[in-house]
């Protein structure tokens, strides 16, 4: 749990995990150079404090999740897998049998008691700003269509049910007080747009930039349509968001936020061309109409930094945030499909174009089930590609992944195609926001499987064999 992202800074610094850059660095081009190599450095590199941007009044802090271990640092605990264990506890808790296991489950209780926010703070962004060219917002890429806030929680409410929203949509600048809104078909701010512009009403909108670590990373959870993401957060931090009312909108923002942009979309204005960006998928976003978001308040705390990162050819930041929540939401997987062992997405599948999950085989055609079940939920609709192997892979080895892809498989028998919503920024699909999917069978084989011999063991040495070894 931090107060800020300062704190944060601080303690990544005491951990050996911060590089402090000093000398002057240009925000267009200039800082993605230099980050770009550190995040493709072993492991990750270190995370970096820009402390010197031309042309801007804040510092810039970038690849501060870019690690196993700064990922945990962020999220306030010693590992990942210790959230993951944490959250299978919660899911698959029985009532209790006796007194010590029913302190335990209380214990339990008052711990998910810190999902609520909470309001009525005041907001540490209290200093007035007279427009955007204060941040030190960057051009990634030499063909991006200029600069772009890269880390933005895009705050929106359903104008219906009033359930929050927190997502984290790419803003392009247009001027000092406009920004594009590059929130996707299939996200639930797009959604939220769509209903305003039924309605025919101004659509409030406010943007949070720093704060507490573990809300950016809240912001790009892969949570249901209607889960409020602050929720996630004070159960991650172990307590409640505190939430200041906006100035010039009815909407909430973290009271920790470093910076707060405050405004509105309009649904009478025409859309206007947004990009092209530099994205994950390792190419250029093309051009594509989007809204914009006009600012009528921008304020910072007196200590503010700005946070960023920058997508591109991986392995990059966002790999290290994606892993992390697969992590996480792993026990969730395991609910409705129990099967299951561990999930991998390889860096060079840039999220979701490639998804390597283990199970534990009970009878023919298991893996399909899976495939078309992981296809349906959520943003797994998006994944390119399936491949299921057996229970004793390693899905995060990709040596001992694709021997299996290369032993097992049958390319006919195998190999299973399917169509469905696929990520608008994926520029190999014939259409926008729709194409083909592919699921590969890679594990062994059971009788009553069409066009199956008898399989064969795995080569292993038995244990004569390791003790004669050993």
């Amino acid at each position: 749990m931090y107060g800020s992202l300062h704190e944060f800074v601080e303690k990544l610094d005491a951990a050996g995990e911060l590089k402090r850059i000093r000398t002057a660095v240009d925000p267009v081009l200039e800082i993605t150079t230099i980050a770009d190599q550190e995040m493709k450095a072993p492991s990750g590199g270190q995370a970096l404090l820009f402390e010197n941007c031309r042309g801007a009044k804040f510092p810039l802090l970038i690849n501060a999740y870019g690690s196993h271990r700064r990922i945990a640092l962020a999220l306030g605990v010693p590992d990942v897998a210790t959230i993951a264990k944490e959250l299978h506890g919660i899911l698959t808790a029985k009532p209790p049998a006796s007194f010590k296991e029913a302190l335990a489950l209380l214990g339990t209780a008052m711990d998910l008691r810190h999902t609520k926010p909470s309001t009525g703070k005041v907001c540490a962004a209290t200093e007035e700003l007279p427009g955007l060219s204060a941040l030190p917002i960057q051009q990634c890429w030499p063909k991006d269509a200029g600069r772009f806030l890269t880390l933005p929680m895009v705050i929106t409410r359903d104008p219906d049910t009033g359930a929050r929203n927190v997502g984290m949509y790419r803003m392009q600048v247009i001027d000092e007080r406009t920004t594009f809104l590059h929130w996707q078909l299939h996200k639930t701010g797009a959604r939220h747009w769509r209903r305003y512009c039924e309605l025919q009403k101004r659509m409030p909108v406010t943007v949070a930039l720093g704060g507490d670590p573990v809300l950016a990373f809240c912001a790009t959870a892969p949570l249901p349509d209607g889960i409020d993401e602050f929720m996630l957060a004070g159960y991650l931090r172990k307590k409640s968001v505190e939430l200041a009312k906006c100035q010039t909108n009815d909407l909430e923002v973290p009271a920790n936020s470093d910076f707060v942009l405050e405004g509105y979309v309009d649904p009478q204005e025409p859309l206007a061309m947004e990009g092209p960006f530099g994205d994950h998928t390792g190419y250029y976003t093309l051009p594509e109409p989007y809204p914009k978001f006009h600012i009528e308040r921008i304020t910072a705390r007196c200590d503010a930094i700005y946070p960023s990162t920058i997508v591109g050819i991986p392995p990059m930041e966002d790999f290290y945030i994606g892993s992390a929540s697969v992590q996480i939401f792993l026990p969730v997987f395991k609910m409705t499909f129990p099967e299951i062992v561990d999930i991998a997405l390889p860096a060079e599948g840039v999220f979701h174009n490639l998804v390597v999950v283990s199970i534990r085989k009970q009878f023919p055609y298991h893996a399909m089930k899976v495939m078309h079940g992981l296809w349906g939920m959520g943003q797994m609709m998006f994944t390119k590609m399936i491949v299921v192997v057996d229970e004793d892979v390693n899905v995060h080895d990709t040596r001992e992944v694709l021997f299996r892809l290369c032993a097992n498989i049958d390319p006919q028998r195998d190999l299973i195609f399917s169509k469905g919503p696929a990520d608008v920024l994926d520029h190999a699909t014939p259409v926008v926001g729709f194409g083909s999917k592919l699921g590969i069978d890679a594990t062994h084989k059971l009788s009553g499987e069409a066009n199956c011999r008898t399989w064969p063991p795995l080569i292993q040495m038995d244990a004569t064999g390791a003790k004669a070894a050993g």
